[in-house]
């Protein structure tokens, strides 16, 4: 019986270790004379992770990589990967809560990074969430309560 089962992606050597998806490297630690495992994401020119490694009993040649290590490397670096996203949404969307005319409202500047020229949208929402006003502003824009408050007075028109 043939084994149809696709392994071109696997690989399970000693220093190398990947599932197709990701991969782990062991290499020469540049800084002492220990080792490091460098976790890279496929598609991705830079690591996702890179931390110590344990030495052999030879204390000379890395611990070789196995399933249990790498499905925590994976895990390592699967949770880097999202705490950076998480930071980089924290980074380009802010919101803050204001009242006018006593009226809650929720104001939230969204900014939409681009290699040629990051973009910013300025939005309210009443307390049910329907959208009162809706401009594009420059991406510079800093949203405060001030500004906030001073916007949705004016009408939501655009700032200047």
């Amino acid at each position: 019986m043939q084994d149809t089962h696709d392994t071109t992606d696997a690989i399970q050597e000693p220093r190398l270790w990947s599932d197709g998806r990701w991969t782990a490297r062991v290499v020469k630690n540049e800084d002492d004379d220990g080792w490091a495992v460098a976790m890279t994401l496929q598609g991705e020119a830079e690591p996702a992770l890179v931390g110590p490694w344990t030495m052999g009993r030879d204390k000379k040649n890395p611990k070789p990589l196995d399933v249990s290590a790498f499905n925590t490397l994976v895990k390592t670096a699967s949770e880097v990967i999202r705490r950076h996203e998480q930071q980089l949404h924290a980074q380009l969307n802010k919101s803050v809560h204001i009242t006018v005319q006593g009226q809650r409202l929720r104001v939230a500047l969204a900014i939409v990074p681009d290699e040629e020229g990051a973009t910013a949208t300025l939005s309210a929402q009443d307390e049910l969430g329907e959208e009162l006003g809706r401009v594009r502003v420059p991406p510079t824009f800093k949203l405060t309560v001030a500004s906030a408050a001073a916007w949705a007075e004016g009408g939501f028109e655009r700032p200047r």
